[in-house]
Formats: structure tokens, C-alpha cells, sequence
């Protein structure tokens, strides 16, 4: 194990499976691109050393444990080395519960990423435990590595990023642009405001030209809250998208053209209630690229 640390380095959670030998390869390459170290974190999880009426669990057991846990290690070092050639790779072997390991190692991170699913020392990793959990209280933003159904992850089309003006909002808008620039690839800001249910939002009684009024404001004001931004980062082409539908509906639909979708925790507004379990949650579980989750206080 080097001496790197985990300051400043993209932390990858590392549990041997085929979804987190991805985010190995996709955290590498990002590594690689922006000129910073690596960490691979495994969790070698040893809960109580007795078994079968108060027996004793065999040294060797715990020793079996060990050995897989530091070839589930060189396995991913070894795709991390070949993805990013040239960057300074760390590992840890931690054996400790994975959730409070990876919230402890994001408090010096750049960003922890993660598989869509994972397995092995990683027990039960799924979007309803892990990525979840970590997503929710990291002290740095989280990137679940997803690809589209038999397909590699994306490399190619826009960062696309949901937007409502909350202060979670904000800092994802933030994160959103600094991803584009550095990937030089454009940015899709999408805006979707519909609240309400489809048949009672679409009534006989709403007029057309009180969409269109509510349209044009929603309009105007996603176009101020990027503009700030869009001084900054000259660089980047953006288009801004403002939709009349459910934020789960237009992001899913973009994820499967994106290369990155960028969300917050938290919204309100458009994108009412939005916690890991409703539209975050959503995007963790169905989106067709990496998703990055954002906090509005990372340091919280």
C-alpha cells in the first residue's frame, strides 16, 4: 500500500463484482483525465468469532477472509493500472462496516464512487443500502457507475443536470458545470415543474394561454440561475430544457443519452420531495449513465 492518503483522490468502493470493477475502471479514468490520485477501498467485514453453540470460528476462516479480500485488492488494482495508466493507485483494506468506512474516507475525498450493485466485501450492496446511505451523507459528491443494459458505461453525449433554484440545486448546477468543462462536453439543464397529477393538471379548464404565461416564467428563470454560471464557464455549449412533466420522467429519458447526470440530495419546487427515495433514488436505480449526487453542505 502507498502512502497517497485519501486528500484530494477519487475514492472507488471495491467488493470484486462486475458493477464495481466498472466504477474501478470509470474512477481510473476520471483519476487519469484530471491528474489525481486513486484509492481503492475494501471492507473486510468480521462480525463475532463464534458460531454453532459458542464455538469457535477457526483461525483459518478469518485468514480465507483476508487472502480473498487482498485478491479482490490486486484484481482491482490491476484494472485501475490499466485504465489509468500512470496514476498514483492507493488501497485500504478496512475492517470496519462499509457504510461508516466510506462516509469516514469522503471526508478528504474528491468523490467516492460506487457500483450500481456489488457483492462480496461489500455485503448487501444495493442502491437500498449502501449507495443509498453514502449518496445521502457523504462530505463529498457520489458517482454511482451505471451503464446501459448491455452496454459499456457511456463516454460520449452531454452532462445533463437537474435544476429547481434550491440551495441543493445550486451547488449541483455548480458540480455540473466543472464536470462539462472538464470533459469538454456540453451541458443539458433540465427544468421539469409539473407537480401535479396528469388528469387534473391537464383539465379542460386550464387554458392554454396559462401554460403558456407559467412557461415562459419558468423559462426566464432557469435562464438566471445559469447565467452566472455560464460567465464562468465560457467553455461550455448549454442548453436548457424546460419541460412540463415529473423531474423522474425527463431525467431518466436524458440519462439515456448522457455521459454524466448530476442531481442533488435534496429540492423542492419542480423537484418536490427530492430525497434519496423519490427522484434521486429514481436516477440510482434506473438511469442509463453514472449519476452524481450531490449535497447542498458537503461538510454537514
Amino acid at each position: 500500500m502507498s502512502e497517497t492518503g485519501t486528500a484530494g483522490a477519487i475514492v472507488v468502493g471495491v467488493d470484486g463484482s462486475e458493477a464495481a470493477t466498472r466504477a474501478v475502471r470509470w474512477a481510473a479514468e476520471t483519476a487519469a483525465e484530471r491528474g489525481l490520485p486513486l484509492r481503492l477501498a475494501h471492507a473486510l467485514t468480521l462480525s463475532g468469532g463464534y458460531y454453532g453453540g459458542g464455538l469457535a470460528v477457526p483461525r483459518e476462516f478469518f485468514e480465507a477472509i483476508e487472502r480473498d479480500s487482498e485478491r479482490v485488492l490486486d484484481e482491482a488494482m490491476e484494472v485501475a493500472s490499466t485504465a489509468g495508466p500512470g496514476v498514483d493507485i492507493d488501497t485500504v483494506l478496512v475492517r470496519e462496516p462499509v457504510i461508516p468506512s466510506l462516509l469516514e474516507l469522503s471526508g478528504e475525498a474528491r468523490m467516492i464512487v460506487l457500483g450500481g450493485v456489488g457483492q462480496g466485501g461489500f455485503p448487501g450492496m444495493r442502491l437500498g443500502s449502501t449507495a443509498v446511505a453514502v449518496s445521502s451523507h457523504a462530505h463529498c459528491p457520489v458517482v454511482v457507475v451505471r451503464n446501459r443494459d448491455g452496454e459499456d458505461v457511456p463516454t460520449e453525449g452531454p452532462v445533463v443536470v437537474g435544476v429547481d433554484g434550491s440551495p441543493t440545486s445550486e451547488r449541483a448546477v455548480a458540480v455540473a458545470f466543472e464536470e462539462a468543462s472538464l470533459r469538454g462536453a456540453p451541458l443539458v439543464a433540465v427544468h421539469a415543474w409539473l407537480d401535479g397529477d396528469y388528469d387534473t393538471v391537464f383539465s379542460p379548464a386550464r387554458s392554454y394561454s396559462t401554460w403558456e404565461s407559467v412557461d415562459e416564467v419558468e423559462r426566464r428563470a432557469l435562464a438566471e440561475r445559469l447565467a452566472g454560471w455560464q460567465e464562468k464557464y465560457p467553455d461550455v455549449r448549454v442548453e436548457r430544457v424546460v419541460a412540463r412533466d415529473r423531474p423522474r420522467h425527463q431525467l431518466l429519458e436524458w440519462s439515456a443519452r448522457a455521459r454524466l447526470l448530476v442531481v442533488g440530495c435534496r429540492g423542492r419546487g419542480g423537484f418536490r420531495g427530492l430525497l434519496l427515495g423519490s427522484t434521486s433514488q429514481a436516477m440510482l436505480q434506473h438511469a442509463d449513465c453514472p449519476v452524481l449526487v450531490v449535497r447542498s453542505d458537503p461538510a454537514g
